[in-house]
């Protein structure tokens, strides 16, 4: 007879330390477009940069198209993301959101409520929805710190 072996249970904590805000952006405008506006309303540059590629279905890709400022680590940094390419979506817990506005180096004192009335201005910009990171279950939220 086997002398039964103690188990030790170990417990992971995979938080993570979230240094960014997401919001969701619903607008009929194309990417570059509402790029622009962005840039206009918050005197940044925005620029396109190598898109998101995320394995399909039966060995495609989908990708979808980034811009980002590229400024100093220590500045705010803007990522413009599209959450649909065709029929498929980056985070499909999101359907009703076309983009997925990024800020980076968030703790820097940004002011949400003064964000999201900024953008409410921009006049091709439909809806604004803040995304807790920390309730949203998603497989591809990881790619977006890419």
């Amino acid at each position: 007879m086997k002398s039964s072996q103690k188990v030790t249970k170990l417990k992971l904590n995979t938080e993570q330390d979230n240094d960014y805000l997401l919001l969701g952006l619903v607008s009929a405008e194309p990417d570059y477009k509402l790029s622009l506006s962005l840039n206009k309303k918050f005197g940044i540059s925005l620029r396109n940069i190598a898109p998101l590629v995320l394995p399909g279905d039966n060995n495609s890709e989908q990708t979808f198209s980034r811009f980002s400022n590229c400024v100093a680590p220590s500045d705010l940094t803007f990522s413009l993301i599209s959450n649909r390419t065709g029929k498929n979506f980056l985070l499909n817990k999101l359907k009703n959101v076309d983009y997925l506005l990024l800020i980076q180096n968030s703790e820097r004192n940004t002011d949400l409520n003064k964000l999201t009335l900024s953008l409410r201005e921009i006049k091709t910009i439909t809806a604004i929805f803040n995304i807790d990171l920390n309730t949203i279950k998603e497989k591809n939220l990881h790619y977006l710190n890419q």
